[in-house]
């Protein structure tokens, strides 16, 4: 036989097996910060991310097709953000995971929008709900509906008249900043210090000073995790003595890390948290993502995981991978943890893609992240 005839009829079959490879799986772009200050958040993310996509793939993938994630590290910036979330998407993405930083996602979630590709963000500025995106979903509530579930603490447990707010100022942080000073107002307490910080700020002394000077019965932490760390530090070394409490962040495996004894005491109301071992969802999830990668997960660890099944899912309702049909069927959506076990507890998203769903007040003892009381969904 020919030669040339030999080496076209190799490159059609190599071609055609190919093809039938392609079509066997669903290619995912995991956008997020796996570098700069956003790599703690990011990582522990992306490791959610993998514990979910073996398990999804080893029940069968998504509508038979195994999932295919290509990782793409912002390093934290929210211009490079956005043209990954595109080149992810010239590159046959489904679906977008991420980002974490809301500052990233005001800037990139327009890209899938334009595209018509569904989102699932860990991102909870209020802003990012409220400008009209169809394809935009959050896998933890945003402040605006996570904050007001600390004001009973401030006004009820600790009976507060006046508290200082330190917080870091990017979209997160002006957005947590907001909510609760609004909250404050409504709830008849004084916000007698309001400081704001800088991303990667590593000095608070000056910081730490002006609240203890202002002397609140109570301050209100909203930073990132690297922040909260230093600030709990320069906190613990200036001797404020009164309580500190936070949201999402405060309490978390990382922060504790840094920050050592200096974190203790420290409360936070939280989405989510891998100390919540009475729900067994979340105690198998943690042990999984210990046994993997020899740390505990942080709350963002369990965001990734819950939005990668919340696509299996939801996908399989639809019984196409179609992004708008997706989209339609997100809004209004509750997925039950009984009747869909990875989503760890039952969850609901609005016509918006804001999250609803059970979170924790979790409070630092001993040198762990210790589950005081649960919230129920608003």
């Amino acid at each position: 036989m020919n030669g040339r005839i030999i080496f076209a009829m190799a490159a059609s079959l190599l071609a055609a097996t190919a093809g039938a490879q392609a079509q066997d799986v669903v290619k995912i772009g995991m956008v997020a910060e796996l570098s700069g200050a956003g790599a703690p958040s990011g990582t522990n993310w992306r490791d959610g991310i993998k514990i979910a996509v073996e398990e999804i793939n080893a029940e069968g993938g998504i509508l038979g097709k195994q999932v295919d994630v290509t990782e793409y590290d912002t390093q934290t910036d929210p211009q490079t953000s956005r043209a990954l979330v595109q080149k992810a998407i010239d590159e046959g993405a489904y679906a977008i995971w991420g980002t974490i930083y809301s500052g990233s996602t005001i800037v990139n979630m327009l890209v899938a929008q334009q595209n018509g590709v569904p989102q699932f963000v860990g991102s909870e500025a209020p802003a990012i709900v409220e400008k009209g995106n169809p394809y935009i979903f959050r896998t933890s509530s945003g402040a605006q509906k996570g904050l007001p579930s600390l004001t009973p603490y401030f006004t009820d447990t600790l009976g507060a008249k006046k508290v200082g707010v330190a917080w870091v100022n990017n979209e997160f942080g002006k957005g947590g900043h907001d909510v609760f000073v609004k909250e404050m107002e409504n709830a008849g307490i004084e916000v007698i210090a309001d400081v704001p910080s800088e991303q990667g700020q590593t000095d608070y002394a000056a910081d730490v000073a002006k609240l203890k000077e202002a002397n609140p019965d109570a301050i209100f932490v909203y930073m990132n995790q690297e922040e909260s760390a230093r600030f709990l530090i320069e906190a613990n070394k200036q001797g404020l003595s009164m309580p500190l409490l936070g949201e999402v962040t405060l309490t978390e495996a990382k922060v504790i890390d840094l920050a050592g004894d200096a974190a203790e005491g420290a409360l936070a109301h939280v989405g989510l948290t891998a100390t919540a071992t009475q729900i067994p969802g979340i105690a198998e999830f943690a042990e999984k993502f210990r046994s993997a990668y020899d740390r505990n997960p942080t709350h963002d660890a369990i965001k990734g995981y819950v939005g990668a099944w919340a696509t299996k899912y939801v996908t399989e309702m639809v019984g196409e991978f179609d992004g708008e049909a997706f989209s339609e069927k997100m809004h209004g959506l509750c997925l039950s943890a009984e009747e869909y076990p990875k989503m760890l507890l039952d969850t609901c998203w609005d016509d918006r893609g804001e999250m609803s769903r059970p979170s924790f007040m979790v409070q630092v003892q001993n040198g762990e992240p210790v589950v005081i009381g649960t919230v129920p969904a608003n």
